[in-house]
């Protein structure tokens, strides 16, 4: 029999997980769950927390990684694994006060880094995620 590639996808550099595209949560949970070691935690937490805080959020994966948007208006954020951090991409996050600590060669792109054993704030980054969900998103 042969093995579902889908099942136990392949890991990319720096760990990031190999994740066909798709539409819908299937896809985010696949990514989520094959995260490796303690980013599969924090990326059910940071799936959760972005659930919350925008209720009826579209989900994709597009290249490799998880994106999330609001029908009709585009995407507003997406997060990556490397090899020893998750990196949270803010579309607009040039916009979002208090700005996201992570500058981007982009302009209106802000990025949130977390590392192993960095203490996440839930309630900034729900609040960062809810401003993001009202600006235009991309259109990837």
């Amino acid at each position: 029999m042969a093995k579902d590639p889908a099942a136990n996808p392949a890991l990319l550099s720096g760990g990031n997980p190999q994740i066909a595209k798709g539409d819908g949560d299937a896809p985010v949970q696949a990514y989520i769950a094959a995260m490796p070691g303690w980013k599969s935690d924090v990326g059910r937490r940071l799936d959760a927390l972005i659930a919350g805080a925008v209720p009826g959020v579209r989900k994709a994966v597009k290249w490799n990684s998880p994106f999330y948007g609001v029908e009709g208006q585009g995407w507003f954020l997406s997060f990556h694994c490397f090899t020893k951090s998750i990196k949270v991409a803010f579309f607009h996050g040039a916009s979002l006060r208090p700005l996201p600590p992570g500058e981007s060669k982009q302009k209106n792109v802000r990025y949130l880094d977390i590392h192993e054993d960095d203490p996440l704030d839930d309630v900034q980054l729900a609040d960062w995620v809810k401003q993001a969900s009202q600006w235009p998103g991309e259109r990837p």
